[in-house]
């Protein structure tokens, strides 16, 4: 079992490589009715992003806008940014909808260093069973109140993984979602994430005319403590490429957020 369980580790997870601090004592602040921490970055700069761990993420405390429980995280990665968008929100809607399209999504690699695809399938649900595909989602399933269902294949993992996407505000000028896995996320005979382990609220907004905000946080536990986290820049990159997807920016435009 110790071959295999280093080999899973090996390939599922970078290793931890020095990089430059990105996370202050300062707690994640998230746009719920004030201002975030991190600050959104203005269009066409990059986004800002920022990563705690350790006690700083195990204490930190979700606001009631997200739903989530009480829970300890082992990681916790910001991504606030905003661009440029002339269009009404049924367009950004339906990029976020187009649950297939995420196997053209590419990410920084800091394990091979190059760019890769981030989920090798995807494809949306209609319920929470990998057997249940439909077509993509379109801007009117997002709804508030409403729970969408899709299945994909993580570049690091194995098998499907299901996830659950709640729709906690959805109009005009904001959308609020939170997603989670409802299954556990594996690789071969290892649990690297168990069900509800992965979480992800993303907040969407238009702050003027043209120009809307994008603020993202991702509170990730893994399944075991024997288990590395893995660098800030990994999980930078991921939550950077799906901000890519919605802002309608190459996703493997260089430079990538963490090198």
């Amino acid at each position: 079992m110790k071959p295999l369980y280093m080999f899973a580790l090996g390939i599922t997870l970078v290793v931890l490589i020095a990089m430059p601090a990105r996370a202050g004592d300062d707690a994640p602040r998230l746009p719920c009715g004030v201002a975030p921490q991190p600050s959104w970055a203005e269009p066409g700069q990059p986004p800002t992003v920022q990563a705690w761990r350790g006690a700083a993420a195990r204490g930190w405390v979700a606001p009631a806008c997200t739903g989530w429980s009480a829970s300890a995280a082992d990681i916790l990665v910001a991504v606030a940014g905003s661009f440029r968008h002339d269009g009404d929100i049924d367009v950004l809607l339906a990029r976020i909808g187009a649950i297939s399209a995420k196997s053209n999504v590419r990410y920084w690699s800091t394990t091979e260093k190059r760019w890769q695809p981030l989920v090798t399938e995807a494809f949306a649900l209609n319920g929470p069973d990998a057997t249940l595909r439909r077509e993509d989602f379109t801007p009117a399933h997002f709804v508030k109140g409403q729970m969408l269902h899709y299945a994909q294949s993580d570049n690091r993992s194995s098998g499907k993984t299901i996830y659950g996407e709640r729709v906690l505000q959805a109009d005009r000028d904001r959308l609020v979602v939170v997603t989670e896995n409802l299954t556990p996320v594996k690789m071969t005979l290892i649990t690297l994430f168990d069900t509800g382990d992965m979480q992800s609220a993303y907040f969407l907004e238009r702050r003027s005319p043209g120009v809307w905000n994008f603020y993202s946080l991702t509170r990730t536990r893994m399944a075991s403590r024997l288990m590395p986290i893995g660098s800030d820049a990994s999980y930078i990159n991921r939550a950077v490429a799906f901000y890519r997807l919605v802002a309608a920016i190459p996703t493997d435009q260089e430079p990538p957020a963490a090198r």
